[in-house]
């Protein structure tokens, strides 16, 4: 099955990154509606990385882990949205989603296998951040409920992409490549944080 979803996956996650722009894309437009919440998070190189990071941890580690990292990402990201929605402040926000890159790359690079709280409350944290970008995103007046939606919606997809990676990479019994992905993922958010 997963030598099948293989190809589709990779080709899901190269479009993403291909159509995602390199710099931050946080400022400097309004957005409603439920495509535009769709389209912020495969938007930016940053949120790409980190969500398709967070797929491919948890699909790595396996067990539990594939639904609490994910489950604890998108949680703590809907509640840093509505904190952007009604424009409460959060202090280095684009310092968190450069950090939530490395960090999720390095925990890939050492397959870090922590206990599924842990893995959610990690993730959590940092998608806080991401939440916090998306929710400021969101146009006075605009239709708060379907670009909430739209975010999520895209945010679970880049989940289940890198799940699916992580899963075939597995099966196919090639961890030096896994642990070579996060750290291609790691070094890319060091090269957005100095960028």
């Amino acid at each position: 099955m997963f030598r099948r979803l293989l190809p589709t996956t990779l080709a899901t996650a190269a479009t993403a990154l291909l159509l995602a722009s390199p710099a931050f894309a946080h400022t400097g437009h309004e957005v409603a509606g439920f495509m535009s919440g769709f389209a912020h998070p495969i938007g930016g190189l940053d949120h790409v990385l980190a969500m398709l990071a967070v797929g491919f941890w948890a699909g790595q580690t396996g067990g539990r882990m594939i639904w609490a990292a994910p489950l604890g990402f998108i949680a703590l990201m809907i509640a840093g949205g509505a904190l952007g929605m009604a424009g409460i402040g959060l202090p280095g926000v684009e310092l968190g989603i450069t950090a939530s890159i490395v960090v999720f790359g390095l925990m890939i690079a050492f397959a870090f296998r922590p206990n599924p709280v842990a893995a959610a409350a990690i993730a959590g944290v940092f998608a806080l951040f991401h939440g916090h970008a998306h929710g400021t995103e969101m146009a006075a007046g605009g239709s708060a409920a379907l670009y909430a939606l739209g975010f999520v919606a895209a945010t679970a997809l880049l989940h289940l992409a890198g799940i699916a990676l992580a899963m075939g990479m597995r099966k196919a019994q090639v961890a030096k490549l896994e642990r070579a992905v996060g750290a291609g993922i790691a070094l890319a958010g060091v090269a957005l944080m100095v960028g």
